[in-house]
């Protein structure tokens, strides 16, 4: 007889019926604002039956009815398995060359109080990253500075308070800069990369909707990264997410988006400076 090689996550959970999975996207459409098309339903297929094998329920029926009987617990669970997080040190990384430029460029000029925001940080790397770019560019200038780093999935932004990666994850960070900003021990066989405290505090983890505007956040800020974000709004989320970036930009501000999104025709009041930067005017 042959081995039966199937785990409990190879289980069939049955199909997906158009309706289910249009009342599906629909949720997550009112929760995150995260828009999927007609062909994404294989992937909200397989990310939701994660859940249903968690939850030991039998189908996708069974699911949906344990979503709106109103468990705002699941509703979070649904949203954290849907939305996608592929990110990297130094992902774009003329972006960060830039941010180097532009705080010398502000430090030149006086200026030490600085806010950052990373709207869409996923696992960490990128305002771990920025943050590292920002210690560079002041070098022992006394500042006041601080990153706000947001993102709706609570378990990537679990990760992010941990602040550890494997060597594979930091393999970007250059060697002198991975020497500075972290430290290193071996956990389960393999080397993990541990964010030293001075990093770790710059920044304020934060849950945050993007989708929910008026945005409650009261400080004027002189950067905002939402980069690979806006691909997955529709054209309605992505203009209130402009409005309340520009409301909240200082004159002179900066918007990095993903090289890969183009906002020129939405963005009113910004210029574009290059390819995915955009400056208020």
């Amino acid at each position: 007889m042959g081995h039966n090689n199937y785990s409990i996550q190879d289980i069939a959970v049955g199909e997906m019926s158009p309706a289910t999975f249009n009342r599906l996207r629909s949720i997550v459409y009112d929760q995150s604002g995260i828009s999927l098309g007609e062909n994404k339903m294989a992937l909200v297929r397989a990310r939701v039956a994660k859940r249903i094998r968690a939850l030991n329920l039998n189908d996708y029926e069974s699911y949906l009815k344990r979503l709106t009987g109103g468990n705002t617990d699941e509703i979070q669970h649904l949203v954290d398995v849907i939305s996608t997080n592929v990110t990297s040190f130094y992902r774009e990384s003329a972006h960060f060359d830039y941010v180097r430029e532009i705080i010398r460029s502000w430090l030149a000029r006086g200026q030490n109080h600085f806010r950052f925001w990373s709207a869409a940080a996923s696992t960490g790397e990128e305002p771990y990253n920025l943050a590292i770019e920002v210690l560079e560019a002041i070098g022992s200038h006394p500042v006041d500075m601080r990153i706000l780093a947001t993102d709706i999935n609570t378990q990537v932004l679990e990760h992010c308070l941990r602040g550890e990666y494997t060597a594979d994850k930091v393999q970007p960070v250059p060697k002198a800069l991975l020497g500075r900003y972290f430290t290193h021990f071996r956990k389960n066989g393999a080397m993990i990369y541990k964010v030293k405290p001075e990093l770790r505090d710059m920044i304020l983890f934060r849950r945050f909707n993007l989708s929910m505007t008026p945005y409650p956040i009261k400080t004027r800020l002189d950067m905002i990264l939402c980069r690979n974000v806006m691909i997955y709004f529709d054209k309605q989320v992505r203009a209130r997410l402009l409005g309340e970036f520009y409301r909240l930009l200082k004159p002179g501000g900066y918007l990095m988006v993903g090289h890969a999104e183009s906002i020129t025709s939405m963005a009113q009041g910004f210029e574009c400076l290059k390819p995915s930067v955009y400056r208020k005017k």
